[in-house]
């Protein structure tokens, strides 16, 4: 029976989203100048799940969103980009993202260095936490699980770490959904001029065809087919985003504006499921850890904008990156879509980057660990 709940909640969030995104109101207008419509379908399903008390962590809507809701998103998005468009976007927001990555793996060694090494601190045991973080906000669950067994984290830390990850990725979501709408005065203030490349698609495959929904569902055809491949969420991901970018710039059957559209649907979709679990009712625990935390996601931003500044490139791609490394495949371009559809695509490679590079920044953070601090 909570799946069906969880079903009429996720429809009802879908339609009260995408009606509000149409409301033409004065006070609505203030409203999403702070919390853009995609938010809310964050934020409604835990509302309401609160409300009904639901037990929604078993339900079937989850496997739903991994299986077919994400791999089709992700298979739209992609067939809005061509390789012309892939392009002019150029190397320094994957450098920008990079250097993210690297910051996540490397600040808690630096912090453990400058304030725990040699005071025989509780926190020095807590150590063993950390891998599994940077392999959850650099790779996903996938790596965090890997390099929980290969940093040897105890089961009640795992759990500490797994709790106090999810409420943080959260708030740092519902944060980089307004930071991306500002970034226009981020480049005034830091004396950036690079400007987002038109990426509308205007390529010589696109033309007229009788029923512009026949590509779109070729698409949900190839998603459906992709499940049953014997091969992993990462693999499939990869495999779904060449297919996307192939189809789009070798065939001439897609409505770009179409797809676009659908896949922000979808999103939303995810958005919701994804919101149906979203829960702040656990935030009790070493108050030195937390603040570990807090302080290593936000110098992980400055030092994203302190990159973007020497590279001369648009301070769209910070809240960008940090959500590829941070935030996952499924919310990276919904927060994207806030400033600009067109850079869905893009937001997704470097979310791709994340999950395939995870686990090997995670074993720098291990032997970094291991050779500096704990000798």
């Amino acid at each position: 029976m909570t799946d069906f709940y969880a079903i009429l909640i996720v429809a009802f969030t879908v339609i009260s989203v995408i009606n509000i995104s149409k409301t033409k109101n004065k006070y609505f207008e203030v409203l999403l100048d702070w919390i853009p419509p995609i938010l809310f379908a964050y934020i409604i399903p835990a509302l309401l799940v609160k409300c009904f008390n639901l037990d929604v962590e078993n339900i079937v809507l989850s496997e739903w969103s991994k299986n077919f809701f994400v791999p089709l998103a992700i298979l739209m998005v992609m067939t809005t980009l061509t390789f012309k468009q892939l392009q002019l976007v150029g190397w320094r927001p994957i450098v920008v993202f990079l250097s993210g990555s690297f910051w996540i793996a490397l600040f808690p060694v630096l912090y453990f260095l400058i304030f725990f090494k040699g005071t025989g601190s509780a926190m020095i045991e807590l150590w063993k936490g950390i891998p599994p973080i940077v392999g959850s906000w650099v790779g996903g669950s996938t790596s965090q699980v890997v390099l929980k067994e290969v940093a040897e984290t105890p089961e009640n830390l795992f759990l500490t770490v797994l709790i106090l990850d999810n409420i943080l990725v959260n708030i740092w979501t519902i944060g980089m959904f307004q930071v991306i709408k500002k970034t226009s005065k981020i480049n005034a203030w830091l004396g950036i001029t690079d400007v987002i490349p038109d990426l509308e698609f205007k390529g010589t495959t696109q033309i007229k065809v009788a029923n512009p929904n026949y590509g779109v569902a070729v698409l949900i055809i190839i998603s459906i087919l992709s499940y049953f491949l014997p091969i992993s969420f990462v693999q499939k991901i990869i495999f779904l985003t060449l297919t996307g970018l192939i189809l789009s710039s070798f065939f001439s059957i897609w409505d770009q504006k179409l797809i676009l559209k659908y896949s922000h649907i979808i999103i939303i979709i995810i958005m919701a499921i994804l919101g149906l679990k979203l829960n702040f009712s656990y935030f009790s625990f070493n108050s030195d850890f937390i603040l570990l935390l807090v302080i290593w996601l936000i110098s992980h931003f400055i030092f994203m904008v302190f990159i973007a500044k020497i590279l001369k490139v648009n301070a769209v791609w910070v809240p960008i990156a940090s959500m590829a490394n941070v935030g996952g495949i499924a919310t990276t371009p919904a927060v994207t879509a806030t400033y600009k559809k067109e850079l869905m695509p893009h937001a997704v490679i470097l979310a791709i980057l994340s999950m395939v590079t995870g686990t090997a920044w995670g074993m720098l953070t291990i032997w970094l660990f291991k050779t500096v601090i704990i000798n």
